[in-house]
């Protein structure tokens, strides 16, 4: 069953065509990634998806709900949460503070009530609080709760951003470049929790430019190039395809 349909879809800013014509389906419980070179269209497809940037035309539905052209707080609510090629986080707040922000979006009291503490919001806070270790513990930052996120190192604060995405109890995840900027032994650390994060039953959607990483996890690729869809399917068919390899190596001829 698809989970996303993104039908037609299409970007433009003025006369340059950022997205045209992008079809993807993404199954529910798979990984899937969207790959292809710099400038070919990836993150404005994700921010199509999540509101952040308009639809020029196409559709895209998350289950049965249309979703073109709904406000990011509200696509959100549906269950979609993101993270972002450049780190989003507080830097000045601790590591659980980042994440309790993100479980106050589920939260029957909000944050104004708990910030005011208002009769009643004991209770809440103590279970947020409790929501956001498990997530901090499942993203292996546990031990870090109490420091401020500002002070983690790159790829800790690549696992918080996580963390706090998932605290909002998506059924889908969009990761935008997850594994920029970590080490070798950070991505595959970052590779299991994906896998980890499948487990848990939510569908995971990345754009990724390590290529090792996203053939070792993906069910399913789609590559974009110039905003046109050229290739999808398995990891090891795309690998294979002419126009893949000719987008990423060029034309010798």
């Amino acid at each position: 069953m698809s989970l996303l349909k993104i039908n037609g879809l299409c970007r433009n800013f003025g006369g340059l065509k950022a997205v045209c014509d992008l079809e993807v389906h993404i199954k529910e419980g798979s990984i899937t990634a969207l790959i292809g070179p710099n400038g070919a269209g990836k993150t404005t497809a994700f921010n199509l998806v999540t509101g952040l940037t308009s639809v020029s035309s196409g559709t895209i539905h998350f289950h049965d709900h249309d979703i073109t052209r709904l406000q990011p707080y509200k696509i959100a609510a549906l269950g979609i949460a993101r993270t972002f090629q450049n780190i989003r986080i507080f830097a000045n707040m601790t590591v659980l503070e980042n994440v309790m922000v993100g479980l106050h979006t589920r939260s029957s009291k909000g944050i104004f009530a708990a910030a005011l503490k208002l009769p009643g919001t004991g209770k809440e806070e103590r279970r947020i609080r409790d929501e956001a270790m498990k997530q901090l513990d499942f993203s292996g930052i546990a031990e870090y709760a109490h420091i401020n996120a500002g002070n983690l190192a790159f790829g800790q604060q690549r696992a918080l951003e996580i963390a706090r995405a998932l605290a909002s109890k998506p059924e889908m995840l969009l990761l935008d470049e997850p594994a920029a900027g970590l080490n070798s032994q950070e991505t595959l650390i970052l590779g299991e929790m994906i896998g980890n994060i499948r487990d848990l039953g939510i569908t995971v959607f990345l754009v990724e430019h390590d290529m090792e990483l996203v053939m070792s996890i993906s069910d399913k690729v789609f590559v974009l190039n110039n905003g046109i869809l050229i290739a999808e399917g398995s990891p090891s068919e795309v690998q294979c395809n002419p126009e893949v390899i000719k987008a990423y190596l060029g034309d010798d001829e």
